[in-house]
Parts: C-alpha cells; structure tokens; sequence
C-alpha cells in the first residue's frame, strides 16, 4: 500500500473525492456557514477552530466552506497578474423577479425556485450577466464581492482555451504528437498522443482517480504535486513534470473521453514549451490583463513553482463572469479580439457525443467535452466550465447569458448539484428570454 501524506489525502479532495464520504446527512448551507462555526476566527483563532494546510480535512466538509476563500493564506501561489489599466465597470440593471423563477430538480417531481436553489447548492456566490449586464447578484459564506475563490476544474478550461488561442494562432499544432514536442514525454502514454487527444481527454492513460483505492496513481500524482519537504526516504515523482513522464498507456489513444486530471497538466506544459512561459504568464498576458478584471488572480503550485493547470486557479466571482461574457461574445470586448474567434468556435463545437457516451455520465446525455470545456447539446448550444463542489462557467449563447458560480457544496461530483443547476440554469435563461419578448412585443405596441 503507498503511504499517504497529509497532503497527498488532502489534495484529492481538492481533485475531486468525496469530502462528505463519512456524513450520511451534511450540515445545512445555513449550519455549515464558515461563519457561523467560526473557523479561524480570533487571533489566534481557537485550537478546535484552527485550519491548517497540513491537516488531512482541511478540504473536507464543512472545513472547505472556509478553505475556498484562503488558499492563498494555506499554500504557495503563483499570481496572475490583472495588469494597471483598472477594472472595466459591469453595467448593472438587478432582476428581482429571478428569485421566483421555478423549475423542477431532475428525479423529482416537486418544484424550487431559484433563490432555494442557492443553499441546495451549497452557494458562495452567484451572478448572472444577460446582454452583458448583471441582472443578478449574490453571495454568502465565505464570499464576497472581492473576494477570491477556488475555481476548482474551471481551471482545466482556462488551460483548454489557452490551448485553443495557440492553436489558432499556428503555435500549437494540434496533430502534432506530444513526445515530439516534449522529448521528456516521448516514452511515457503521452508521448504517442496527439495535441488535440490531450485536449479533448480522449487519451488512454494507465491512471486511476479512484479515491476509495489506496493503490490508485492519483496518490503518487498529489504526492508530487506537494510543495511540502519530502520523507527522506521517498523516491517518487518531485513535480507535475516528473509525474507526467512516469504515466503509463492503457488502450488506444483518441477512442473514448476518459476525465483525467493529469491531461490538464500535459497541456500546461504543452503551452509552457510552446510559448516559453508557464500557463499563469500567458493567461496574464493574453486574457487576465485584457479584460478589465477586478483583481489580480492566482494558481496553487508545485515544489517547484508550476501551477496547477487541472485546478489550482483562483479568482472573483465578477472575474469569472468576464471570462465567460468574451466567451460569449466570441473572444471580443470593446471592438478589440482579446481571443480569436475561431478558438471559441472550436470549443463551442469540438468534441464526439460517442466519445462522451463511453465515460457514462447518465444526467449529461448528448454532451461532449471539447477542449476541456463541456458541451451540451442542448437547444440553446450552451457550454461550460465546471469544477468539483459546484464552480461552474455556464455560457448560453441562445438566451444571450452567463451564469458564474462558486460554492462548497459537501459532495465534490458534479452529479451532487447537477440535479438542482442544469434545470435551474434552463429556467432563468427562458425567463429572461421570455422577458426580452415580452419588453419586444409592448415596444411594438
């Protein structure tokens, strides 16, 4: 059995495992506040009050409804910087009338409203931009207006529409095998995988994220992905880098989605090689500094300074928000193309239903995962960036609108809020659609 550090058993959690596994019924949103169980409150907060980086649950339930707000305070970071040209102000025009929008949680049969929908969720925080504008608002727990929050695996669609820019750009060949372009990774599963498998996580990769299975290879990937001293005796992997080369191949590349985190920092390096600077440079560089961000973001990072690519990112709510209007508006702001276009339309538009259909998601039929970004196929072509315990990204191009979430809900799948969020999301996105059409219609009148 490999030995398990403190750490290693905490960074899954950030991964993706069940924070909640031992609880049959979590506290309420309302009882789990961060608040009102007063973590790290009081200087020195108390003892049974204190929350430390090295602490195995320092992520889990309900400790990570603090923890979302303060990994900056708990582990190294590299920062990302918002450049001096300020924050672009938000054209804000509220909808009270979206508290009462309803709809019906999937496998149920009784109705909620969207303001319900908030503490069903575990939410932080919660802003829907339609036309560009915020017409909603709110936050709790941890979170407040400038406040930077664990985004969790929206950070893998960071990456991914990174990878999209150089593509389009003729700077990242997306045929092109990774063992050529990293020598480093030509013996390891990667190296006969394509740019575009890596990216699209159609690769066939010898790597567990079982978290119930202490043999399971997502151990040895926390493990060296700890900035922590090492035992003396230890002999693994040191960094993401050196855990990449040791990925073994199981089954034929490019056949079915299989969601690894591990292919998010194959494509971190993919882009660091490529541009000669790490991924938290180039988002700086192309994006964060060009849309008027709020505030200046940052990643969790290795021994060695790499940031996590699969899901170190960390930023504000109303940051998140801007990320997915350019989506929207298909890479430009203010008449300048911050993004090609034509990286957007990839994402909108990559991806295999077939493929999709082989990792067995029963509540996500007809999806797709596109540059690591997730497709729905729905009649409103809306896409998004998710992330364990609810952060999500949804784009909605039909209803013109964005919804950007943080939140700690207790269970980290997805399939823990989807029930509640995929209709909820549909339902607000009609109502202001039917809102559009009713101001349309007394305009005419």
């Amino acid at each position: 059995m490999k030995r398990m550090s403190a750490w290693a058993m905490a960074l899954t959690l950030v991964l993706g495992g069940n924070a909640v596994a031992q609880q049959t019924k979590p506290l309420s949103a309302q009882d789990s506040d961060p608040n009102t169980l007063g973590w790290m409150q009081g200087f020195p907060p108390a003892a049974d009050k204190t929350i430390r980086f090295t602490d195995p649950d320092y992520f889990a339930f309900p400790k990570l409804r603090w923890t979302v707000c303060h990994f900056r305070e708990l582990m190294p970071t590299v920062a990302v910087d918002n450049g001096s040209k300020g924050a672009r102000q938000l054209a804000v025009t509220l909808d009270p009338s979206l508290d009462a929008v309803s709809f019906t949680p999937l496998g149920t049969n009784k109705a909620m409203t969207w303001a319900q929908a908030f503490d069903a969720n575990y939410t932080d925080g919660v802003i829907v931009l339609h036309h560009g504008r915020v017409v909603y608002e709110r936050y709790a727990g941890c979170l407040h207006q400038n406040t930077l929050h664990g985004a969790m695996s929206v950070t893998k669609s960071l990456t991914g529409l990174i990878g999209e820019v150089l593509v389009a750009e003729g700077k990242l060949n997306p045929a092109a095998l990774v063992g050529d372009l990293i020598p480093e990774l030509k013996k390891s599963a990667f190296g006969d995988a394509t740019v575009r498998q890596v990216m699209d996580m159609t690769t066939a990769l010898d790597y567990s994220e079982d978290y119930a299975d202490p043999e399971a290879e997502v151990w040895t990937y926390a493990e060296a992905g700890s900035p922590l001293p090492k035992p003396k005796d230890y002999v693994g992997p040191r960094s993401y880098f050196e855990f990449l080369q040791t990925v073994k191949k199981s089954g034929t590349h490019g056949k079915a989605f299989a969601y690894k985190t591990i292919n998010s920092d194959a494509l971190g390096w993919l882009i660091a090689r490529a541009t000669g600077h790490s991924v938290a440079e180039v988002l700086a560089e192309r994006i964060w500094s060009r849309i008027g961000t709020d505030r200046e973001a940052f990643y969790t990072v290795d021994s060695i300074g790499t940031p996590f690519a699969g899901g170190g990112f960390n930023a504000t709510l109303r940051d998140m928000a801007r990320v997915g209007q350019l989506m929207l508006d298909s890479g430009k702001l203010n008449g300048e193309q911050i993004v090609p276009k034509a990286a957007i339309d990839a994402i909108r538009h990559g991806g295999d239903v077939k493929k999709f259909e082989a990792a067995g998601y029963e509540l996500l039929p007809n999806w797709r995962y596109s540059s690591m970004w997730w497709v729905s196929g729905n009649d409103h072509e809306a896409y998004a960036a998710r992330g364990v315990h609810g952060q999500t990204i949804w784009i909605d191009p039909k209803a013109d609108m964005v919804i950007a979430r943080f939140a700690s809900h207790p269970v980290a799948a997805n399939a823990g809020s989807d029930p509640t969020s995929l209709p909820a999301f549909q339902a607000v996105a009609e109502h202001l659609m039917a809102s559009d059409a009713a101001s349309s219609s007394a305009q005419k009148q």
